[in-house]
C-alpha cells in the first residue's frame, strides 16, 4: 500500500487543520494511506506518526491549531539529520510527504526531496510573508480576530480620548498591521516596509484634535516593536493620554474563517495531485485566486512587494 505523510511545521496558523483534512481525504480517495508525522520535523526524526483514516480528519476544520501539533526542527539544517529522516521515511514506507508551514518549513522540505522524498509545500503562516504565493492559510483569520481586538479597544480609546498604539504580528512583514489598519481608520499604519517620521504622525494627529478629533488608534507591525516607548513619546509630545497594546498570540488561535477553510482546502487537495504524478520539491501557492505550484528553490528566492498603494490610501483618508 502507498502511503503519504503529512505535517505541520513552524508557527501554526487557522485553517493547518482544513489542509490536513484535505490532504487525508484526497490521498485516500486517491487509494493511499496516510501517516500524519506529529510535531514537524522533529516528530518525523523521532518516530512520532499516527495513521489518519477518514474518521481522524473529522471535525477538525472549524477548528484553529494543528492536531498533529507543531514545533521547530533546528537539527534539520544539517544534512545527517536530513538523512535521517530520509531514513525514517523508507521505514515508513512513505512515497511523499505534505509540509505545511512557512519558508523555513520549506527548506527543510527542499532538502528532504533532495534527499530522496517527494515534499510538496503548502504555506501556512498568519504573517502572508511568503514570496511566492498571494495569500497563506491563517492570514484572513488572523487579520479578522487582530481587527475585532482593535475595534473593542477603540471603545475605550472613545470613552477616554486616548490614543491606543496597537502592535499586530509580523515579524518579517507588515502585512497585517497595513491592511488592519486600513480596516479600522488608524491615523497612522507602521511597518518594517516603509520608513516614519514620529514628528509627522504627531502633527497629523494635532490637526485633526484641532478639527475636532478625540481619540487615535495606530497601527504597528511587531517587526518595529518599541509600542510601549513610542505611547510614552506620543503622550509626552501631545498631552494626550496613549496606551500600547500588545495583541501577541490571540491573532494565532480561533476558528479559520471561510476563506483560510476554502484555500487550505484547495491547497491540500492540488499537493495531493502533485505528489500522485511522483511530482516533488515544489510548493502550492495561491496567484490571482488561482492554485499554481513553484520549485521550492525558485519560491524562496522570490520577493514580495509590499502594497504601498493601499498604504497610500489608508494614509490619506486617515484624519
Amino acid at each position: 500500500m502507498k502511503r503519504i505523510g503529512v505535517l505541520t511545521s513552524g508557527g501554526d496558523a487557522p485553517g493547518m487543520n482544513a489542509a490536513v483534512r484535505a490532504v487525508t481525504r484526497a490521498a485516500l480517495g486517491k487509494g493511499y494511506e496516510v501517516v500524519g508525522i506529529q510535531r514537524g520535523y522533529n516528530g518525523l526524526l523521532n518516530g512520532e506518526t499516527i495513521n489518519l483514516g477518514a474518521r481522524d480528519v473529522s471535525n477538525i476544520i472549524h477548528h484553529g491549531g494543528t492536531m498533529l501539533y507543531t514545533a521547530r526542527c533546528k537539527e534539520f539544517k544539517d544534512w545527517e539529520y536530513v538523512e535521517k529522516a530520509k531514513a525514517r521515511c523508507d521505514e515508513l514506507g512513505l512515497v511523499g510527504i505534505v509540509v505545511i508551514g512557512g519558508d523555513g518549513s520549506f527548506r527543510g522540505a527542499a532538502d528532504l526531496s533532495k534527499a530522496g522524498v517527494p515534499c510538496i509545500g503548502i504555506p501556512g503562516t498568519i504573517d502572508n510573508d511568503i514570496s511566492c504565493t498571494d495569500y497563506t492559510i491563517g492570514y484572513d483569520t488572523a487579520m479578522n480576530t487582530a481587527m475585532e481586538m482593535v475595534d473593542k479597544l477603540r471603545d475605550t480609546a472613545m470613552s477616554h480620548d486616548r490614543c491606543s498604539i496597537v502592535e499586530v504580528m509580523g515579524r518579517n512583514a507588515g502585512w497585517i498591521a497595513l491592511n488592519v489598519g486600513t480596516a479600522v481608520g488608524a491615523m497612522a499604519i507602521i511597518t518594517q516596509e516603509v520608513p516614519y517620521s514620529i514628528d509627522d504622525i504627531i502633527a497629523k494627529m494635532e490637526a485633526s484634535k484641532k478639527d475636532k478629533k478625540q481619540h487615535f488608534i495606530i497601527l504597528v507591525s511587531e517587526g518595529v516593536g518599541n509600542s510601549e516607548a513610542l505611547a510614552k513619546e506620543i503622550e509626552a509630545k501631545t498631552g494626550i493620554e496613549s496606551r500600547a497594546t500588545i495583541l501577541g498570540h490571540v491573532q494565532r488561535g480561533g476558528s479559520p474563517t471561510v476563506r483560510d477553510r476554502v484555500a487550505a482546502s484547495e491547497m491540500g487537495y492540488y499537493a495531493v495531485n502533485l505528489l500522485d504524478q511522483g511530482i516533488g520539491n515544489r510548493v502550492v501557492a495561491m496567484r490571482d485566486n488561482k492554485i499554481v505550484d513553484f520549485d521550492i528553490k525558485e519560491a524562496l528566492s522570490m520577493k514580495k512587494p509590499f502594497d504601498e498603494n493601499l498604504y497610500k490610501i489608508a494614509n490619506e483618508i486617515s484624519f
